[in-house]
């Protein structure tokens, strides 16, 4: 138990100085499906940087709660001809959690990168993304996670 929550404790720490750094203007909520399969919440601080979290169940090697929190840049270097939206890509840092037991957990660094389809009436975004992580404990590995989904702004 101690150790899930240590790591749970330096996932939170590496988080902090970016959440506090953005004053969130627009929050998102809604689902994604990949590695992982759950809930997502992203929290615009202005229209190029964000705060993307994701809880939900990651599949490989017997199943895993899984938990990643990101800061974002985007940049809206092209336009989608004939569409009335956005479709910025993005980059950013962050960390990503994995808890199966007291024994069986991990802390790694996570690098996105995706497409973000903002619709018109910014009600609604679609994005797609691919997410290499380093993971550094209990060992260091090399893993590739992605998906894509929908959320919801309020």
């Amino acid at each position: 138990m101690r150790a899930r929550i240590l790591i749970i404790a330096a996932a939170a720490l590496l988080l902090f100085p970016g959440a506090r750094a953005l004053g969130a203007s627009r929050i998102g909520l809604g689902v994604m499906a990949g590695e992982p399969t759950g809930l997502s919440l992203k929290a615009w601080g202005d229209s190029h940087h964000a705060l993307d979290a994701a809880a939900g169940w990651a599949f490989g090697h017997g199943g895993w709660v899984y938990l990643h929190g990101d800061f974002l840049w985007h940049r809206y270097e092209f336009d989608v001809e004939g569409v009335d939206a956005s479709v910025p890509y993005y980059f950013g840092i962050g960390c990503r959690v994995l808890l199966r037991d007291e024994r069986d957990s991990r802390l790694g660094v996570r690098l996105p990168l995706g497409l973000d389809y903002l619709f018109e009436d910014g009600r609604l975004d679609a994005f797609i993304e691919v997410a290499p992580v380093l993971d550094l404990i209990p060992e260091t590995e090399l893993r590739l996670t992605g998906g894509a989904g929908i959320r919801f702004y309020f």
